[in-house]
């Protein structure tokens, strides 16, 4: 009988995948009773090519499942064992996994046959037969760096837009990037919608929000990081970290009680 909790192993991507995605990690996961998560919006999509008993995720039921980008929560909900590889991609990653403008996978969660069909029952059917975790990671690299590969091209312009929009911890307005370019702003948001799937004034808040996390985590105060990171106020920064995350600055950063103050 396996032991309850979560146990997982990592790699890096391969060099030629590291455009695409973020984050190789194989996994296994088993509890005593249902587990129900609240999973923030990211800069990105999150495939997960598993194995075991199904789970609920934005309100479906699926097993290996992925979609577009978000720009709230999603909710799961675990039930029995299960274990595979998660795999966070780039938007670009996604995209020219998908081949589909990822306008239509936004806030959607989806069986991996019906945005992959039969070359997702390949890949699971792989998975299954390897005998390591390294070398389930090794597979999911090698299969998703030829399938990448061959997907659609990314316009290079929206590439310099969204690396700057990172390089500023999403606070470049969009009339900037327009300019620069020499592209409407209705041509920018057309653009995104089509390569990255959220419209860039949107796709900077999923951005700010990341970065703030980060920031809180590293000590920063709350008050530090609401300025730092262009929110207008507290007040604005808790209203995104609920939409965004369901959760608050403070759960990240948890405020120290005073000494003599009850808990």
């Amino acid at each position: 009988m396996s032991t309850p909790g979560v146990a997982m192993v990592e790699a890096a991507p391969s060099a030629a995948l590291r455009p695409y995605v973020t984050r190789l990690a194989a996994y296994r996961e088993h509890h005593p009773a249902p587990v129900v998560r609240s999973e923030m919006a990211m800069p990105g999509a999150v495939l997960i090519l598993a194995l075991g008993a199904p789970m609920e995720a934005g309100g479906r039921r699926v097993t290996a499942f992925s979609g577009g980008l978000s720009d709230r929560f999603t909710v799961t909900r675990t039930e029995g064992p299960c274990e595979g590889v998660e795999v966070l991609l780039t938007p670009f990653g996604a995209r020219r996994l998908y081949a589909v403008p990822m306008r239509h996978l936004t806030n959607l969660v989806l069986p991996l046959d019906e945005l992959l069909g039969p070359w997702a029952g390949t890949v699971l059917d792989r998975l299954a037969s390897m005998p390591s975790w390294h070398d389930r990671l090794a597979l999911v690299d090698s299969l998703l760096c030829a399938r990448i590969l061959s997907g659609p091209a990314v316009r290079p312009e929206v590439r310099w837009a969204w690396a700057r929009l990172l390089e500023s911890g999403g606070r470049l307005g969009v009339s900037s990037l327009a300019e620069t370019l020499g592209w409407s702003h209705r041509h920018l948001v057309a653009r995104f919608q089509e390569e990255i799937g959220l419209p860039p004034k949107t796709a900077a808040r999923v951005i700010r929000f990341g970065r703030a996390r980060r920031l809180l985590r590293s000590g920063q105060a709350i008050a530090t990081v609401a300025a730092d990171c262009g929110f207008y106020d507290q007040a604005h920064m808790n209203r995104e970290f609920r939409v965004l995350g369901d959760i608050t600055p403070g759960q990240i950063r948890p405020r120290v009680t005073p000494a003599g103050e009850a808990c």
